[in-house]
């Protein structure tokens, strides 16, 4: 995939093997983690990405992020593309995060980066979770 050296220094940036200018730190204006946005360590991210592939996520690696397509019915009656997109508003919001998503009828196509951080984090792994299980109750 295009990008996937890219990811992967990204990756070893945040594992600490980089300087602290090449992570942000070190300079004027860098930015402030949230306390929600933790790196997922090497172990953890392993795991996560497997159960999120096996329901049905995929991995961008050139951006160092998650992506999935949801089909339904219809646009906007109850329980359809337009109350799931509501729902996970209301969710993100109260997490402070920020998904990336197109929406066409009955089509909701969602990204999950953590901007603030550059990359995949818990905050997204948590919030594809609920992704799911609203996803699942539609």
């Amino acid at each position: 995939m295009p990008g996937g050296a890219s990811a992967g220094l990204r990756w070893l940036l945040r594992a600490g093997l980089g300087t602290a200018a090449s992570r942000g730190g070190g300079r004027s204006g860098s930015f402030t983690m949230s306390s929600q946005s933790h790196w997922l360590t090497t172990e953890e991210r392993n795991q996560v990405i497997y159960d999120l592939k096996a329901a049905g996520w995929t991995e961008l690696t050139e951006r160092d992020a998650i992506y999935k397509e949801f089909n339904f019915r219809t646009f906007s009656q109850v329980n359809t593309a337009f109350g799931f997109m509501t729902h996970i508003a209301l969710q993100a919001e109260k997490m402070n995060h920020h998904p990336e998503w197109f929406n066409v009828y009955n089509k909701v196509q969602i990204t999950l980066i953590s901007h603030d951080c550059g990359g995949l984090t818990k905050r997204d792994v948590k919030l594809a979770q609920f992704i799911d299980k609203a996803a699942a109750s539609v």
